[in-house]
């Protein structure tokens, strides 16, 4: 669709460039990783779980206080659509928040307030929700699929594979300083997996379906719009982003228990942080009061804790209620694959495909295709989480 270019349609898309120019730095996850993750795990385990580890953080490569006074100085005032208007102001907050996030890592309770501004806390009802998960049994890990395989060089041919059913191509990187086992960097259009994890069957069907079929694919479609900003990221994203992976390990038949108390234990984890716990401490709520594995139970700490506190770990869960929601009223999925959107901001999305500002999504998860979940209990709880 054209875009019929008025004054208030250039200086929009002006803005839009420019922001887009701004924040292409502004990738939190590569911030936010320590460097030391596995030294730090060795001297943790010799303390008998009880010295905090010390973690380091990549440098800062970006002039932050430019990137504040350059989001802060744009003409808003010259886009006529009010609807936008008031959509790219609450963007401008959202990323100044985002870089004081980053410009506070390693700063304790500093970081941990900024987190909070960016990406909230779990209520109660959250937590209740986590424990309700962590009643069930999980599925039998001495299941083949279960069993650690792969090491990344040989995980990497496996998501090559399975990228083959989308039109577009991305690099592929390997890191021994990852606190997740995968993750996708949207900035550089990266997949970057874990060099220290051995990868199992259901690992990689999870992945492929989390990593390559959403959060790639919304990459990938962000970069299509007029406007920039369905690349580098609507407010509240995150929530949405993460909802939509989890749905897709759902709808390939890869979702499992285990898979959901994992999300579970993020959110107890991130809970742990606003009762104030230490890393140690939260460890061993994980490891002693839930009987979680021992490196399960430091890997989620480092996540929850990395930073000074970083909160967004419990997102996944309620992302995943709302998105499951979301398909089961029969809405359209597409809609959200856009790029780096909001569930919440739905509506403005349509409503910027019909002003011309956006298109519809080129690249559509395949397992949205059709409902392949055959597991009922996951089923049960999905249904069942208030």
């Amino acid at each position: 669709m054209k875009i019929d270019i008025n004054v208030g349609s250039k200086a929009l898309l002006d803005i839009d460039k420019r922001i887009d120019n701004l924040v292409k730095q502004i990738e939190l996850l590569s911030y936010v990783n320590p460097t030391n993750i596995e030294e730090e795990k060795q001297k943790f385990y010799a303390s008998k779980y009880l010295e905090d580890p010390v973690f380091k953080y990549p440098e800062i490569n970006f002039d932050k206080f430019k990137l504040h006074r350059e989001l802060f100085t744009m003409p808003l005032e010259l886009i006529e659509d009010e609807e936008i208007r008031d959509f790219y102001e609450t963007i401008i907050y959202t990323y100044s928040g985002l870089i004081q996030c980053i410009e506070t890592i390693g700063g304790g309770k500093q970081f941990y307030y900024n987190s909070l501004h960016c990406f909230g806390t779990p209520t109660e009802q959250d937590v209740e929700n986590a424990k309700f998960i962590l009643h069930f049994d999980d599925e039998d890990i001495n299941d083949d699929a279960f069993i650690p395989k792969y090491r990344a060089i040989e995980a990497e041919a496996f998501f090559r594979t399975f990228s083959k059913k989308y039109d577009f191509t991305y690099s592929i990187k390997h890191s021994d300083k990852l606190s997740a086992i995968a993750m996708v960097l949207n900035n550089v259009k990266t997949l970057v997996l874990n060099s220290n994890h051995t990868y199992s069957d259901n690992e990689i069907a999870v992945l492929t379906n989390h990593e390559i079929g959403v959060h790639m694919v919304t990459t990938m479609n962000g970069l299509l719009h007029p406007l920039k900003i369905f690349s580098h990221g609507f407010p509240n994203n995150e929530e949405t982003q993460e909802g939509l992976a989890v749905f897709a390990e759902y709808m390939s038949n890869n979702l499992t228990v285990t898979r959901l108390k994992e999300l579970a234990y993020r959110v107890i984890a991130v809970d742990s942080l606003a009762k104030g716990y230490s890393f140690s401490r939260t460890f061993r709520l994980l490891h002693n009061q839930y009987d979680l594995d021992r490196e399960e139970s430091y890997y989620i700490t480092v996540r929850a804790h990395r930073g000074g506190g970083f909160t967004k770990d419990y997102l996944y869960l309620t992302g995943l209620k709302k998105v499951y929601d979301y398909y089961h009223e029969g809405k359209d999925l597409s809609l959200l694959l856009t790029g780096k959107v909001t569930l919440e901001y739905a509506d403005a999305i349509q409503s910027l495909i019909k002003k011309g500002f956006a298109v519809p999504s080129k690249h559509i998860t395949d397992s949205y295709a059709e409902n392949s979940n055959t597991n009922k209990t996951v089923d049960f709880i999905l249904k069942n989480l208030k």
